[in-house]
């Protein structure tokens, strides 16, 4: 795949675009621990790998519009954890990443031109920093339930039995209840849904909402990726996110 620039990226919080408010993501960043092992035999540090940490903080412009604007989003600061997800443009099968995380600030600055940004730190809770591959690109709209298939797939080369996690944000949902489904196949035509890889549902009173899930590190995933959408409703838009781990033992 050629360079990329970072022109068309999106940026969602808990099922909340804010793709037009933030003008930059200042820090994606998945630190790791080290752990001080040297023996008094040793004349150089010996170190093993030691806790994972995640990062992510963005400057948006202030947006007082109530309920969809990134000040009745961010200001609240709440406690629970949110979850943050950078989309590298808005093709499938693109980088994302995303973080389970605690929003630490909420920090606006007037300049003496007559800006005013708000600065945001996200630091990461339980997981660390997570990279992955876009199964919507940007956000989909699906009018009715939808099965997974070639249309909707990626292609990750080949099989591996490693596990993996996965990140939705649900921004609106309109009818009963959507259940989002993460599917897979050998041969990009039979496509079933991957053993506990599966969202849990989203009634239209709980978007917007993000969630993450993740099965053993030792589960199978097959070659092609899809994402399928089951329940009652006439309008679901959603975006959805997947790792798969690529090695042994994977911990997140």
């Amino acid at each position: 795949m050629a360079k990329q620039s970072g022109l068309g990226d999106n940026f969602y919080i808990d099922g909340n675009d804010l793709s037009g408010d933030v003008s930059a993501v200042d820090t994606i960043s998945g630190p790791q621990g080290l752990l001080d092992s040297t023996a008094i035999k040793q004349s150089a540090f010996s170190r093993m790998g030691g806790q994972r940490d995640g990062v992510m903080s963005f400057t948006s412009y202030f947006n007082p519009t109530l309920v969809t604007g990134e000040h009745a989003i961010l200001n609240t600061r709440p406690v629970t954890d949110r979850i943050m997800s950078y989309w590298r443009g808005t093709v499938l099968g693109g980088a994302a990443a995303s973080l389970n995380a605690k929003q630490i600030n909420y920090d606006p600055t007037r300049g003496n031109d007559g800006s005013l940004t708000v600065k945001v730190d996200g630091q990461g809770n339980s997981f660390g920093l997570e990279w992955g591959v876009m199964l919507t690109p940007g956000i989909r709209t699906d009018g009715s339930a939808t099965a997974a298939g070639p249309g909707n797939s990626i292609d990750t080369l080949a099989s591996a039995s490693f596990g993996g996690q996965a990140y939705l944000h649900v921004f609106a949902v309109t009818g009963t209840s959507v259940t989002v489904v993460i599917n897979d196949s050998a041969d990009n035509s039979s496509f079933a849904p991957v053993a506990s890889f599966s969202f849990a549902a989203v009634a239209p009173g709980g978007a917007p909402q993000a969630q993450r899930i993740a099965i053993a590190n030792t589960a199978t995933i097959r070659r092609y990726i899809a994402v399928a959408t089951t329940g009652t409703f006439s309008n679901a838009q959603f975006a959805v996110m997947v790792v798969k781990n690529s090695i042994a033992g994977q911990v997140f």
